[in-house]
């Protein structure tokens, strides 16, 4: 079948996977996980890219969307581990004017690398950490290098409330006022959408798309969830992705598949929706057109890129296989991937890695630890101040 497609993570974040457990997203974000990323070096990321990776080939991903630090060392892993990637170095408006110049830099650099494995896009963090006037600058550099732009917006309900009280406007309507929806744009999470944003996502000229990871969702206790059936309504492709494994802990794309069909089920009330047929489209054709890929990768066909994976359904928790959807859906897991192929390229025969070294990086990472868990300096790379008062 064709690879699945992870459309959001943060993968050097496997390094801090499970470091911040059972917290609101505030306290995740301030009192843990921005103080320890004060502590990032180049060689936490690479080495953090790596596991990252060996863990995506064995789950059956071919291609990932990642947006974090230090993503010249994340480049560098994919050249050297033949994973297919859609890369964009984050940036917030406190790091002033460089911070967006070095994601425009990053994305012109590694633009095609690879041997066309690697794609790229601008990555401002999100509307509450980047503001109106480096929002607008990132659409206008995106409409100039003809690059797309991948971030947060409307994580939650909470950010669309509080936006709406302190401003007058959601997150989706600031992407429109900035004029991100004129570019191709990424859009991570969504569960904030609201009803007036879908007209405004609907009208928008750019290439709209949006990247869901329900296992996070669920564990911050968010109340809503990204509305995938009303973004089907007017056109906006939904891919289905993990977000970094410090909040979901895995970077398995095959439970956000299972998850999301389960979920939507719940949310709409209605077990017709979603069905195991239109989850795998969501995790293999519509998770490669929201990462820009959609006339080259998702599917197996005559033009298509070699992007597959063998999967064994021979288990006794796979048979006997009556619906083979529901079965690859509800009852597979990422385990049972046997062999994982990007661009004509074997990464994993009979579950053995080719081209990384697990047990090397997980030695390397173990000593570095100590360095990075420490938080006596008191920094934070960023606040988060998008929750509402106590």
């Amino acid at each position: 079948m064709p690879g699945l497609i992870n459309c959001h993570t943060h993968a050097p974040m496997v390094a801090l996977r499970g470091v911040a457990e059972d917290l609101p997203i505030e306290e995740w974000f301030n009192d843990v996980v921005w103080p320890v990323e004060s502590n990032l070096t180049g060689r936490d990321v690479e080495l953090g890219a790596r596991l990252a990776c060996a863990e995506m080939i064995r789950g059956g991903v071919t291609c990932f969307a990642d947006h974090y630090f230090a993503m010249d060392a994340v480049a560098a892993v994919v050249e050297e581990c033949g994973i297919r990637a859609h890369l964009g170095e984050a940036y917030f408006s406190s790091q002033g004017p460089r911070g967006r110049e070095r994601s425009l830099e990053f994305a012109l650099r590694h633009r095609g690398g690879a041997g066309g494995r690697i794609t790229t896009a601008l990555a401002p963090h999100a509307p509450y950490t980047v503001d109106d006037a480096d929002l607008t600058a990132t659409a206008e550099l995106a409409r100039t290098h003809g690059l797309p732009v991948h971030l947060h917006a409307a994580e939650n309900r909470d950010q669309t409330d509080v936006s709406l009280d302190r401003h007058g406007v959601t997150p989706i309507e600031v992407l429109r006022r900035t004029g991100l929806l004129d570019t191709d744009v990424l859009i991570a999470h969504g569960t904030g959408i609201v009803e007036r944003d879908l007209a405004v996502l609907e009208g928008a000229t750019g290439r709209v798309a949006v990247a869901t990871a329900p296992r996070g969702y669920l564990r911050f206790a968010w109340p809503t969830t990204t509305p995938i059936r009303a973004l089907n309504d007017i056109g906006v492709p939904v891919g289905l992705a993990t977000d970094g494994a410090a909040s979901n802990n895995s970077l398995d794309v095959w439970e956000s598949m299972a998850l999301t069909a389960l979920i939507q089920k719940q949310t709409t009330g209605d077990p017709r929706w979603l069905t195991s047929r239109q989850a795998l489209h969501h995790a293999t054709l519509q998770s490669a057109r929201a990462v820009g890929l959609g006339g080259t990768l998702g599917a197996l066909a005559p033009g298509r890129r070699a992007d597959l994976v063998l999967v064994d359904l021979t288990g006794p928790h796979t048979q006997p296989v009556h619906d083979l959807a529901a079965t690859l859906v509800h009852s597979a897991r990422s385990c049972d991937v046997t062999t994982t192929i990007v661009d004509g390229r074997v990464l994993m025969r009979d579950r053995e890695l080719l081209t990384l070294d697990v047990p090397a990086v997980v030695r390397e990472l173990g000593e570095r630890m100590p360095a990075l868990l420490d938080r006596g300096h008191g920094r934070r790379i960023q606040d988060y101040k998008t929750g509402k008062p106590a």
